[in-house]
């Protein structure tokens, strides 16, 4: 098996991290932490996208369940709802990080009140989807 699934699952921790992180600093006024925890969220995901995208160019489609039933049925609801957040994760933090920078704070705080809990379910459910995917052990 390629190392590939590994480091994404560890990027995606990573991220759900880095956003928990960033919301407690910022709550705690702690803005220069929350930034730098912000955009290290933002690069761990880039750099996850990249990966994945290689992992499926490599390995040529979909890795298949390897389990049955109700477990089956778990997975695929985890793995649904994953993969149509995930769509939108990209534009929700590309749009919130330019608010910032731009120092439009209001709009920032307004819109990232949606991105933070897309973002980080899409980040908990990947590393749930890699372990479900991986590590699980159901009778086939």
């Amino acid at each position: 098996m390629s190392i590939l699934p590994h480091l994404n699952a560890a990027l995606n921790g990573l991220s759900a991290v880095l956003l928990i992180l960033g919301y407690g600093a910022v709550r705690m006024k702690k803005i220069p932490f929350h930034q730098g925890c912000m955009l290290a969220a933002f690069g761990s995901s880039v750099i996850f996208f990249i990966s994945y995208l290689a992992h499926q160019v490599l390995k040529g489609g979909p890795t298949r369940f390897p389990g049955a039933g109700w477990v089956k049925a778990v997975y695929f609801s985890i793995l649904f709802s994953h993969t149509g957040l995930a769509a939108l994760v990209p534009p929700l933090a590309v749009i919130t990080l330019i608010l910032a920078f731009r120092g439009r704070f209001d709009k920032h705080r307004r819109l990232a009140r949606w991105t933070l809990p897309v973002w980080l379910y899409v980040s908990v459910t990947g590393v749930v989807v890699y372990w479900m995917l991986y590590h699980l052990k159901t009778p086939s």
